[in-house]
């Protein structure tokens, strides 16, 4: 639900505007001139703010300057009665989303708060895939296995050798990848990441050697392939044990020679690329079975690097629980939870298969689903499969009542898409499929409060 701050000395003004706002479903604060505004503004959350030109001890462009020097990105819409087309361009050049005359028009002030409210979420949204697109995390723990990772990092990274990374799923093939790439002197060049797994055989080679227009039925345009993206850079070839052998031929001949050919081109393209390949599969064991070209294999398996299961490094689970407990709680906007130590001994008990994706995984499931803290008891309810049928059974025993059940179910749906998409009132009701009116009464009903969650 979107807070709304109106600074206005007019009493009336604020009244009208608070009880169309409140009708609307959006929470609304007052302030009665511009330096009790100011401190609500510095103090609180606000979405978006209404703010009166004309006023005592603070005008509202004043204002308007420290509001963009404190909280730049949250749009501040002025009004005044006394407004000219100059008055309009000063706020506007002074950065406020927009300019409405008084009376305000009704349908011209709901557009008004629903674009600043777009564009407010456009911005929170581009910033976190900025963070997701340049942040690498850190590769996280002390045991001696992982230690070994780290170090052989920093040794081939410098180097232009190609590296073999081989584990089982979720231990971080890619993230090994990603650092060696930073860490070498490629690291302003692309990184290029192709998952060998997730193309069908038929486009793979379109997809790394790109082709040129009428090559095949559905070649509209001339393409350009991941070597060719990649140049000067890295590729990344994640699960390269799933890739056709006809593709292999290809890739081979394009590290030997260092260039490629489009798919229904005749010209060879020259590429500078370091090759970083990854897999799950014992590809010694596809080569003896005539899945994998042992030429391949060789030039491909020039320093290798296993990442260990979670399985086999438990004495982390401590470390990588707090770092995920952090990531997640960022990302949801929460105030991060404590983990107690039944809890961590809970968590170091469970045989990993999913290795540290899915600790990541559970670690999200537990910030949602517990209290003020992540209890062992939590671990036990909510994690370890052995209890699943007795959890259900605790759940039933606690509702005698079928519709007490579905709201107990409803309302935890709800928690859980809400906090998904950081209290984005438009784009979880588009997500689960309901009116937006509808949400907001959802909400009222089950007394869903943002700070709680």
């Amino acid at each position: 639900m979107a807070n709304i701050l109106i600074i206005d000395d007019d009493k009336s003004i604020r009244r009208t505007l608070r009880e169309i706002l409140q009708y609307e479903g959006y929470k609304v604060d007052e302030a009665e001139d511009g330096m009790q505004g100011m401190v609500k503004f510095k103090t609180k959350s606000f979405d978006v703010v209404f703010c009166d030109i004309k006023m005592p001890k603070k005008d509202g462009l004043e204002v308007l300057e420290h509001a963009q020097k404190l909280k730049p990105d949250i749009p501040i819409i002025m009004i005044s009665g006394h407004g000219t087309m100059e008055t309009a361009v000063d706020a506007v050049k002074k950065g406020a989303f927009d300019f409405i005359a008084k009376p305000p028009d009704l349908n011209r002030l709901l557009i008004t708060v629903r674009n600043a409210l777009d564009k407010s979420n456009l911005i929170v949204e581009t910033k976190a895939l900025r963070r997701k697109v340049t942040k690498i995390s850190n590769i996280i723990g002390e045991a001696p296995t992982i230690k070994k990772v780290k170090d052989s990092i920093d040794r081939v990274a410098p180097t232009e050798a190609r590296i073999l990374i081989t584990g089982d799923n979720g231990t971080g093939k890619e993230m090994v990848a990603r650092w060696i790439h930073e860490k070498s002197p490629r690291r302003n060049g692309a990184f290029v990441e192709v998952n060998c797994a997730a193309i069908p055989a038929e486009l793979i080679e379109s997809e790394l050697f790109g082709h040129e227009k009428g090559a095949f039925t559905s070649a509209h345009k001339q393409r350009i392939g991941k070597f060719e993206q990649a140049n000067g850079g890295t590729l990344f070839l994640d699960e390269i044990g799933d890739m056709s052998l006809p593709a292999q031929a290809k890739v081979l001949r394009a590290l030997q020679e260092s260039k490629i050919t489009r798919v229904g081109g005749d010209r060879d393209i020259p590429v500078d690329v370091r090759i970083l390949s990854a897999t799950n599969k014992d590809l010694v064991e596809e080569v003896e079975n005539n899945k994998f070209r042992i030429d391949l294999y060789h030039r491909l398996n020039v320093i290798p690097i296993h990442v260990p299961s979670l399985n086999t490094r438990k004495q982390d689970i401590p470390l990588l629980s707090e770092h995920f407990i952090n990531d997640v709680c960022n990302e949801y906007k929460m105030k991060p939870k404590a983990i107690t130590k039944e809890a961590i001994q809970e968590l170091q008990k469970i045989h990993w298969s999913g290795n540290v994706r899915e600790l990541r995984n559970v670690i999200e499931r537990l910030i949602i689903l517990s209290d003020k803290e992540i209890t062992g008891e939590d671990v036990r309810m909510y994690v370890k499969p052995g209890n699943a049928k007795s959890n259900f059974t605790n759940i039933f025993e606690q509702h005698i009542r079928l519709q007490d059940f579905k709201d107990y179910c409803e309302k935890g749906f709800l928690q859980h898409k809400l906090l998904k998409n950081s209290w984005n009132i438009s784009k979880t009701a588009e997500e689960i499929d309901i009116q937006r009116s509808h949400l907001y009464n959802k909400i009222e009903k089950y007394s869903l409060k943002r700070d709680e969650a």
